[in-house]
């Protein structure tokens, strides 16, 4: 999630609901993004630097600028607020190790194909 744009529809109520979001970044949230309507309006999904690949998108999280409810989650004082430091503060180590491992763990999935598998229109539900 450090790269690209989202549809309002995908973040509206965090902007509108969530408390563990930072106020001025939930006004430019719902600045773009109106309480109904609007569905298809973009915002990025890392504020700070919406077109680089980095490790924004974590320090983005330790200051409640998460875009998705989700994301968020990941620093909330939970046992993966640890990680999210970790790699906010060491970018190398996320990209030179950790990132690239992940990428080989998911080379070696086995998707389910034809009749057995789906390719989502809306990633968060089932078609």
């Amino acid at each position: 999630h450090t790269i690209g744009s989202a549809r309002c529809l995908t973040f509206r109520s965090r902007a509108y609901n969530d408390s563990d979001i930072e106020p001025s970044y939930a006004n430019f949230l719902r600045s773009n993004c109106p309480k109904s309507g609007g569905d298809d309006k973009l915002s990025p999904i890392d504020i700070a630097t919406k077109d680089i690949f980095d490790n924004a998108y974590y320090r983005n999280l330790l200051y409640k600028k998460g875009l998705f409810h989700s994301d968020q989650q990941l620093y909330s004082g939970s046992f993966t607020d640890s990680k999210v430091k970790y790699y906010a503060t060491y970018p190398s180590l996320f990209f030179k190790s950790d990132f690239a491992n992940a990428m080989l763990k998911m080379s070696n999935l086995s998707p389910l194909t034809g009749t057995q598998g789906q390719i989502r229109k809306v990633c968060s539900r089932v078609n």
